[in-house]
């Protein structure tokens, strides 16, 4: 790559395309192409097709989708499915009409089957059933990861798709009903301080276990794929460490200075009991996550203060 390739980030204000775009800036690139929801509807095939047509793109990182926590994915499947799907096709179909020289797809780990064998490889891909909350959106998900493989296979794209684990920080959702449950956490562990509410209820048993990446370790694996990665199977990247959500709870409780207890309702949907990726492909590429959780968790707080809650 050069620094005067043109790079185009769908989804630049979100939390990850944010992150690429303070990465690319940081290396020196120059021409990034960012347009926001009202300036491009990546929803509509010929806005997107027109958009690639009269602009010369090297290289898209496709941040761009429809995102939410369990709630929100359990409630609205068909908008996540809908949604999400439309703009991957939009998105990779324009990359191979106007011979964009790669893709960077960003995936979710969220489409591994439910029970799938820890670490989770990428060989278990559709090797089993999905998680029935957010179905909808791994669903998609996968659709645009197969959609990346079969444009290499058949009209020779680079395009790359990536599996990122559960990020968090900088330029998150930090919304009380639809965030993930990083920013969902810190959100109320700092309404409770505020407020001194005695007690904080965590859905489910809090015995699940999750790892979790600060979205600007992402960003640098991003850079890393972009330069060095070349395969048609995904990839994952995760930091290798794994949380109950009771520790999490816990670290977060720390964090944020809150002094009341903490209850957890099992009666509540809790999602997958494990789910840890094995990135030992993209380590090999020489990426490592530079991140403490709690660095990283006391970073994305600073954050919210300043600009969300």
């Amino acid at each position: 790559m050069n620094k005067n390739d043109s790079i185009f980030v769908a989804g630049h204000k979100g939390l990850v395309g944010s992150a690429v775009v303070r990465n690319l800036k940081e290396k020196g690139f120059t021409d990034l192409i960012l347009k926001t929801k009202q300036e491009l509807n990546l929803l509509s095939q010929a806005d997107v097709l027109n958009f690639f047509k009269n602009n010369k793109i090297d290289y898209v990182i496709l941040a761009a989708a429809k995102v939410g926590g369990i709630k929100h994915n359990s409630d609205y499947q068909a908008e996540f499915l809908y949604e999400n799907i439309t703009i991957s096709a939009n998105v990779i179909h324009s990359c191979y009409q106007t011979k964009v020289k790669k893709l960077v797809y960003l995936g979710s780990s969220c489409i591994y089957p439910k029970f799938a064998p820890q670490p989770i490889k990428e060989e278990s891909l559709l090797s089993g059933a999905l998680e029935p909350t957010n179905e909808g959106y791994a669903l998609a998900k996968i659709a645009g990861l197969k959609m990346c493989e079969k444009y290499n296979l058949q009209h020779g794209c680079n395009f790359v798709s990536i599996m990122p684990t559960n990020l968090y920080g900088p330029g998150d959702n930090f919304h009380p009903e639809n965030s993930h449950v990083i920013p969902g956490l810190l959100n109320r562990f700092h309404k409770a301080k505020l407020e001194e509410t005695p007690e904080v209820e965590i859905w489910g048993s809090g015995n699940c276990k999750r790892e979790f990446l600060h979205v600007d370790d992402l960003a640098e694996g991003i850079f890393t794929v972009l330069e060095k990665y070349t395969d048609s199977t995904p990839i994952n990247i995760g930091s290798g460490e794994e949380f109950t959500i009771k520790d999490l709870a816990y670290l977060i409780k720390k964090v944020t200075n809150y002094q009341g207890e903490l209850t957890f309702d099992s009666d509540k949907p809790e999602g997958t009991p494990r789910k840890i990726l094995d990135s030992s492909k993209i380590n090999a590429l020489g990426w490592k996550p530079k991140h403490s959780l709690e660095e990283g968790l006391k970073d994305a707080y600073a954050w919210a203060i300043e600009n969300r809650l």
